[in-house]
């Protein structure tokens, strides 16, 4: 670096805080936090390209205590300790600073100030120009004709001039302007009742603060407020004012061991620095680093030297066939030309038995080297006895699609024990994504090779059957190999924990060919009146249209933000209720609610308007275009590993999310309807959640109540408004079910109110007798809230856990969202997995004694089943019976089944 260049020092320390308070509190997908170091990293490369040609050292304060702590016991003793979530950012921000190449400096027994000042003065004697990248003002004394100070943050620079502007004293006096203002972030005292207007004036008369000292007597001739007063002041001030100023003087006469020609900028050590972006998820650094050197961060991922095969004959497949057959468990994977499970084609199979080995037989290829690959139906025959074999132990990575497709074959994949994905959801919901991309990235630190890589994106992508052979073989024998390495690495740790592997072993695993034969099996829908229902939906939207335009006095477009908030906020006068990140009055839905809540049309209108899209753009017009031509049915993919409390999801169609509410939403339901001579069975929990808050809590209240059979909302209303249940009314019942409800979601006495109508104060007062008429469950949210604490997680009642890395976050609202969160998971996930439980045991039942009935549908605490019309009695009453038998709980599960000629009338 030429010495033209100014030399930057960096006040790690105070960027480190900095950045930890100034942006949002980032995390990694497996919730480590990360803001502080991207907001250090970033500062420092933005120096790096602003200052090409220059060195550039990174200073941090040493830990333990420093000259000032023995000066002044109390200094900093306004700073709280380091929070737990900054501490353990700074030993990777080191690491990411030290393989940029960067000096890092600290010094023992002094602050990062004083390393600097020592530093800035021995550069100032060697004539060399230095920049101080900081934050804090107390360095403005090291300003003069060669140093300057700049804030990366802010994008400001002060020099000398700068600093005359910014506290109307020149450099040399910050010290003893710091002496009579204080500073409350490192607790200088200061002297009381000297502010900085004061401070200025008294500066600019005496020069410094002995000679202030030295003619207290001039004191009150200087033009300032209170001057009169200000000498005895600052007489009965005197020590506290030099001790102030001695605590905020930067030593500038260390013996350091190193000096400004010293501190030199090295080459960054990229394969580390691409380790420790991936590592920490920093993708947009990672791929900049990639750009310029391809191979960054290769040696990481290059653990296992991998022999990849394609198998092209009889004797190779044969041999490989032996080697799976031999073995105690192997990988096994599909490539296909499509992701649809209902229209996907077999292209190849891959496999793995020992890490760093796998094969690809690819089957149906049309791209280069396709020539002389096998026969797809010789391939199949040859392996089905090995697939079907029950006893031949297969781990693969969302098994459920493969399981489908072998199906279209006929193919019935058994001996499935194990999946990585549920692996991994398993052993933690929330720790990462759970796509073999994700995975191999955290487990693994192994960056795999993307679809996008082998056959392009966009209109241009090839379908795999497209691909290359080789290149194929490379891709797909890596997915193989990955999946084995994940289960090596991922069953250990989930194995030794006893909860979790109970519910992987005990419910996911099981629950997945399950999951699978309903998604084949697939519901009938009727496509002309979902036609019908889409005109008359567009009929209603039409005329809500006119209201609209005749309460904005003229036409827009309802699907305009800036349109609505232009006619909402600046026409009409609206108040505004919220803000997007911009500045602009929001429009969301729930602004929209609240304005609707308080009387306003046009708001009113403009939600039934938006409601009515989305049912129709959803459903009503999506739904026949997933119709399968062979089928006639639609088949929706439902998915184990999303939901961090372990309920299931589902995609195209959606099913869990067609409302109910509306009238609109509950006509959607009509058109789900059974073959012929059939009809429609929905069995629906009954309050599940409820019934799992009494068993939870133990509540005697809330127990007793269930174990009669009561009315829980009427009881409820009951304790809570101190009448007899006879006597609650309808209104009262509807305040008691909000309760109940609401509680296990977390809902303030804010919420209750906003829901209900009322006050806020009554609603604190329905939540308060509520606690008092049920103290176990008061008991059981504050025992939750404390062990969620202690252990950083939940569980459920099966051992399902949920990891909460933001319970303890200095963020208080991710903190009170977590601690909601840790009461309503145990409770929602205990459901999810009570029905995942009866679905096992009632399709295991009618694959035994009914293979004419078929679980067709899950959605949140209902089962739907299309039942023979001369079974219904029969299979209604047997599969209330498996649900109610889920689960053991201290009060009885109820079930609910009703029966019609389509899914609304079954309800």
């Amino acid at each position: 670096m030429s010495e033209n260049n100014p030399l930057i020092l960096v006040d790690g320390s105070s960027y480190l805080y900095r950045a930890y308070h100034a942006l949002p509190p980032l995390s990694t997908s497996a919730g480590e936090p990360t803001g502080a170091i991207y907001g250090v990293v970033n500062m420092l490369r933005k120096l790096l390209e602003d200052y090409p040609g220059s060195s550039i050292g990174v200073v941090f304060d040493a830990p333990g205590r420093t000259f000032r702590d023995d000066l002044f016991d109390e200094y900093k003793a306004n700073r709280p300790p380091m929070p737990d979530d900054l501490r353990s950012q700074r030993g990777p921000l080191t690491e990411i600073v030290e393989a940029m190449g960067l000096p890092l400096i600290e010094v023992a027994g002094v602050e990062a100030d004083d390393v600097i000042g020592t530093l800035a003065v021995q550069a100032h004697a060697a004539s060399r120009e230095l920049v101080v990248s900081t934050g804090d003002k107390d360095m403005a004394q090291l300003v003069n004709d060669r140093v300057t100070l700049l804030n990366t943050m802010s994008g400001t620079v002060l020099d000398v001039e700068g600093v005359r502007e910014k506290f109307g004293v020149e450099p040399g006096q910050i010290v003893d302007y710091l002496a009579l203002v204080g500073d409350t972030s490192d607790n200088i005292p200061g002297v009381p009742g000297v502010g900085p207007k004061t401070a200025v004036a008294l500066l600019g008369h005496f020069g410094d603060l002995e000679a202030m000292y030295a003619r207290l007597d001039e004191v009150a001739e200087v033009k300032v407020r209170g001057a009169k007063s200000l000498g005895k002041k600052l007489e009965s001030n005197r020590e506290q004012a030099f001790l102030s100023r001695d605590l905020a003087t930067i030593r500038c006469d260390l013996a350091l061991d190193v000096r400004p020609d010293g501190i030199q900028r090295g080459e960054p050590d990229v394969d580390r620095l691409a380790q420790l972006y991936r590592r920490y998820e920093f993708g947009r650094w990672l791929a900049e680093l990639q750009a310029d050197d391809p191979d960054a961060g290769k040696a990481e991922t290059e653990q296992v030297d991998a022999a990849y095969e394609s198998v092209r004959d009889e004797a190779a497949l044969t041999r490989w066939i032996e080697r799976l057959q031999a073995a105690q468990c192997f990988a096994f994977d599909l490539e296909t030309d499509s992701l649809e499970y209902m229209n996907a084609n077999i292209v190849g199979l891959s496999f793995a038995v020992t890490v760093g080995e796998a094969a690809y037989v690819p089957v149906a290829h049309t791209g280069e080297g396709a020539d002389g690959q096998l026969d797809r139906e010789t391939v199949l025959e040859r392996l089905r006895p090995l697939l079907e074999d029950d006893a031949q132990a297969k781990v693969g990575q969302n098994l459920k699609y493969d399981m489908s497709v072998l199906a279209r074959y006929g193919i019935t994949l058994a001996g499935v024990r194990f999946d990585t994905m549920l692996e991994s959801y398993c052993l933690d919901s929330t720790a990462t994504r759970h796509d073999m991309d994700s995975l191999a990235q955290k487990y693994l630190g192994h960056k795999t090779i993307k679809f996008e890589d082998v056959a392009g994106k966009g209109a241009k992508q090839l379908t795999f059957d497209q691909v290359a052979v080789d290149t194929a073989t490379e891709y797909a024998a890596e997915d193989a190999d990955i999946t084995l390495r994940l289960h090596e690495t991922l069953w250990p740790q989930l194995e030794a924990l006893a909860g979790p592997a109970t519910v992987f072993r005990d419910i996911e695993m099981p629950l997945l060919p399950v999951l699978s034969r309903m998604e084949r099996t697939g519901v009938r829908v009727d496509r002309d009146l979902l036609a019908r229902q889409s005109g008359e939906l567009a009929e209603q939207m039409d005329a809500i249209e006119a209201q609209a335009y005749s309460a904005a006095d003229g036409e827009f477009n309802l699907s305009s933000p800036k349109q609505i908030q232009e006619i909402l906020f600046e026409r009409q006068g609206l108040p505004v209720l919220q803000k997007t990140p911009k500045g602009q009055p929001s429009t969301a839905e729930s602004v929209l609610e609240e304005l609707a809540a308080r009387g306003h049309e046009l708001p009113r209108l403009i939600l039934e308007h938006r409601g009515l899209a989305k049912l129709k753009s959803t459903y009503t017009d999506k739904l026949p275009k997933l119709i399968h031509p062979q089928t006639g049915r639609v088949h929706t993919s439902y998915h184990q590993a999303v939901a961090a409390t372990g309920r299931l999801s589902s995609s195209d169609p959606n099913l869990q999310n067609i409302p109910v509410r509306s009238p609109e939403g509950r006509r959607i339901r009509r058109a789900f309807i059974p073959r012929e001579g059939c009809r429609l069975m929905a069995a629906d929990y009954s309050q599940v959640e409820l019934r799992i808050m009494a068993h939870l809590s133990g509540d005697e209240g809330l127990t007793r109540a269930f174990a009669a059979g009561e009315d829980i909302h009427r009881a409820t209303a009951a304790e809570v408004f101190g009448s007899a249940p006879e006597s609650v009314t309808g209104e009262q019942r509807r305040a008691a079910k909000a309760i109940n409800f609401g509680l296990i979601y977390g809902m303030s006495a804010y919420g209750l109110a906003r829901q209900l109508g009322i006050e806020r104060g009554d609603a604190q007062a329905y939540v308060d007798r509520y606690f008092e008429r049920y103290p176990g469950v008061h008991e059981f949210m504050e025992r939750t809230r404390r062990e969620a604490r202690e252990r950083g997680y939940v569980e459920t009642v099966f051992g399902r856990r949920l990891y909460l890395p933001e319970i303890s976050s200095r963020n208080a609202q991710r903190r009170q969202y977590a601690e909601r969160t840790a009461i309503n998971a145990p409770m929602q996930g205990t459901a999810a997995d009570i029905i995942k439980r009866a679905m096992i045991r009632v399709d295991d039942w009618l694959a035994r004694e009914h293979d004419d009935v078929f679980m067709v549908m899950q959605v949140h605490d209902e089962l739907v089943f299309e039942v023979p019309e001369s079974d219904v009695e029969t299979i209604a009453e047997r599969v209330a019976d498996y649900m109610q038998a889920a689960a053991e709980l201290e009060v009885p599960l109820e079930v609910e089944v009703g029966v019609g000629e389509n899914w609304e009338a079954a309800h």
